[in-house]
């Protein structure tokens, strides 16, 4: 973000200051162009309104040695960029094109529009602002918790096969939360999106470690899940285990509705259920201290559900206190 010094001149009874000759050029302004204008106590912001201009960058291909096609696409994404286009100064692999391709599934709202032997062009089709941020927040919460579902089921049934499935939901995991990051990031220089989310700064940043939280969550599940499917954990063993966490999601759901609506109350009852949870976690760690052989399979798995929930908990400490006057 660039920064500009005016002095305010007076023509008549009217006080006015000039725009930058850059910004007005890069953003085809004119004279009967229209600006909005948002003020508060002590600053003031200038919008375009109607359209913006699409945001464009091209990638250069074959690209540096150190580079990968998949992470600047990704980045470029990331970014918040509307237009993606790879320009070839010679015909592009088959294994890249369908390494594009397949970051396209990565990507919500991104579709190749162009693409010849050299060429290929990708663009964001998604109107920003029609999209919510705190129901992608939700989805990616509901999606996880289906996995965490799905483990602990695996606590107790004889059949473990349905573990091996999680990683593919966790992708979808991982699709929400590269959406979410990018509308994070686009609202930080987008007083339009701002506006259209009723999001605040701080809120903008709660939001972005919430999304990291959940995304690092559905990680730790499908870890969770892998572990399990191998475990030489004792039936008994995982029986006292899936009695401690399997009320867990109603407390998860809690945490995400109190982060979401910025409801205090709930998020209290939400932060007291936390409190059981690892009150009863930590009970359960104790008394495997006195036996004569500790299973390292079980330590972990305590190890990870209490990292999986430590994720929603950490959310709901985001609800912000209420102070008295």
């Amino acid at each position: 973000m660039t920064k500009f010094i005016r002095r305010l001149q007076k023509i008549g009874s009217s006080i006015l200051v000039s725009l930058p000759k850059d910004w007005v050029d890069l953003n085809k302004l004119g004279k009967s162009s229209e600006v909005e204008l948002e003020t508060g106590q002590d600053s003031l912001s200038i919008t375009i309104t109607g359209n913006r201009p699409s945001k464009e960058v091209t990638i250069s291909y074959p690209l540096p040695k150190e580079e990968n096609i998949v992470a600047d696409i990704t980045g470029a994404y990331l970014l918040g960029y509307d237009i993606i286009k790879i320009k070839g100064k010679k015909s592009i692999p088959i294994e890249d094109r369908e390494k594009i391709r397949n970051s396209m599934r990565r990507l919500v709202g991104m579709e190749i529009i162009e693409e010849d032997t050299a060429n290929v062009s990708m663009q964001f089709l998604l109107d920003a602002t029609t999209l919510q941020p705190e129901k992608i927040l939700k989805r990616i919460s509901s999606i996880a918790l289906g996995m965490y579902h799905d483990v602990l089921n695996g606590l107790v049934a004889d059949d473990t096969s349905n573990l091996a499935t999680l990683s593919n939901r966790d992708v979808e995991v991982n699709r929400q939360y590269f959406l979410l990051v990018r509308l994070i990031r686009s609202t930080m220089i987008d007083k339009r999106l701002a506006s259209a989310f009723n999001l605040e700064n701080i809120d903008v940043l709660d939001y972005r470690i919430a999304a990291n939280l959940l995304e690092n969550a559905g990680d730790t599940i499908v870890e969770l899940a892998n572990s399990l499917a191998k475990t030489s954990t004792s039936k008994n063993d995982l029986n006292q285990l899936y009695d401690i966490v399997k009320d867990f999601e109603e407390t998860a759901e809690k945490s995400i509705d109190a982060f979401i609506n910025n409801d205090r109350s709930l998020a209290i009852q939400a932060i007291t259920s936390h409190r059981k949870f690892q009150e009863k976690i930590t009970s359960l760690r104790a008394s495997l201290e006195k036996r004569t052989q500790i299973p390292i399979d079980f330590l972990d798995l305590i190890y990870m559900f209490e990292r999986t929930s430590r994720a929603w908990a950490d959310i709901v400490d985001l609800v912000k206190p209420i102070y008295q006057d």
